[in-house]
């Protein structure tokens, strides 16, 4: 069982991180979720923040610490790489902040829960491939995971771990198990040996055009639209 924090305060995070690792987790994530809304309040201070909260926290805990990150860091690669310095020994990509919406007639603000598709993947995909192989620490990958290619896409890009909400939350935790079933079913059918062989094989330091992951497919992607024919 792994445990999952949200805190508020400094000492918050570290009281219940020791308290749910007493109760017998065997990893934590931490759940950081700031939203910077004043403009003097710097990228650099917000990192520090999160690294000085890893760090606390680490230096109470004997099991391995995640975290939970999103996706709106100016240079993701160097902030993963001082988390995992900082005493992370996975992370989660990507947070998947639920947006506010406006009510026009009360004049609200109001939650407005979306769930994921297989759309969202693209995101988290890209950024563990990018990571997969260059910084010290798991990478667990979350949102748009709904079928079995999705995990495999998931795996190639160098994920040790698969998580998956939207689908079961629509479907049924069954759909655990008939997914497992044809991700079987694909790695006999392409001749994979284990899970291994295929893990991290589309990562960027391994696929034959590591440059698609970077700005240099901008234009291919443009070029790959077309207008549906309905």
């Amino acid at each position: 069982v792994i445990g999952s924090l949200n805190g508020v305060s400094a000492g918050g995070w570290v009281r219940y991180a020791s308290e749910i690792e007493q109760a017998g987790a065997a990893a934590l994530e931490l759940n950081m979720y700031f939203v910077p809304t004043d403009p003097d309040y710097s990228a650099e201070a917000l990192e520090t923040l999160y690294i000085e909260l890893v760090e606390a926290v680490k230096a109470e805990l004997m099991i391995p610490l995640i975290v939970k990150l999103s996706p709106f860091f100016s240079s993701l690669p160097n902030f993963a790489r001082r988390l995992t310095h900082a005493g992370a020994r996975g992370l989660t990509l990507f947070n998947r902040f639920y947006q506010p919406d406006l009510d026009i007639e009360a004049l609200e603000v109001v939650p407005h829960l979306v769930l994921s598709d297989s759309d969202d993947l693209r995101l988290p995909l890209r950024w563990i491939a990018i990571l997969h192989g260059r910084i010290e620490a798991d990478l667990a990958l979350t949102s748009g995971v709904h079928a079995a290619e999705d995990a495999i896409k998931g795996l190639m890009a160098g994920a040790s771990v698969i998580m998956m909400t939207s689908e079961l939350l629509q479907r049924g935790v069954g759909r655990l198990g008939e997914i497992l079933q044809e991700l079987e079913h694909w790695l006999v059918e392409h001749e994979y040996e284990s899970v291994e062989q295929l893990w991290g094989s589309m990562s960027q330091a391994n696929c034959a055009s590591p440059a698609a992951f970077e700005r240099a497919n901008y234009m291919k992607v443009l070029g790959s639209y077309a207008p549906d024919s309905g």
